[in-house]
């Protein structure tokens, strides 16, 4: 059964950073596509950030300059740098890994940006 679990989450002051990490296992295949997405209160799930096995990147238009995705194959796991954090990017953040073609979510990490 395959597990995927956020973390690194937490409270921050604005212009801070914060490191979340998603850590995928419990499968013999390998991880097609890395996702990230965040849920603010009261708004729909947004797309964040991708990465795909060959290391390829994806960041939503709106966070390029301040979030950076990565991955490390050997430890089946994704981070997302956050940085310059605005009080606008508080959120529950969600992982979402791709194994195939089968989508697998985590249950998510609170991120606080306090002003």
């Amino acid at each position: 059964q395959v597990h995927v679990v956020e973390s690194g989450g937490g409270d921050v002051q604005a212009g801070g950073s914060l490191r979340l990490s998603c850590a995928a296992s419990g499968s013999t295949f390998s991880i097609k596509v890395f996702r990230w997405y965040r849920q603010a209160p009261g708004k729909e799930r947004e797309f964040v950030a991708s990465v795909i096995s060959a290391g390829d990147t994806n960041v939503v238009d709106f966070l390029k300059g301040r979030f950076t995705i990565s991955r490390d194959n050997a430890k089946n796991t994704a981070y997302l740098q956050m940085n310059s954090l605005l009080p606008e990017d508080t959120a529950v953040y969600y992982c979402n890994a791709i194994i195939r073609d089968m989508s697998y979510w985590g249950q998510g990490t609170q991120v606080t940006v306090s002003s």
